[in-house]
């Protein structure tokens, strides 16, 4: 497994789950997707750093 394959994991997984096909034209799901997740995530990591 490629670097790249296991970030872009969770939002293949969620678009596999909808039935949509990760690879294809609407990539920009998984996108989206990994763009929340990892949005979340960093804000956590900050404020618990903050805090």
């Amino acid at each position: 497994m490629k670097i790249s394959d296991m970030v872009l994991w969770p939002g293949t997984k969620i678009c596999e789950r909808l039935g949509v096909d990760p690879t294809g034209d609407v990539a920009l799901i998984r996108w989206m997707i990994n763009t929340l997740i990892y949005l979340v995530i960093a804000l956590i990591f900050v404020w618990i750093i903050v805090v």
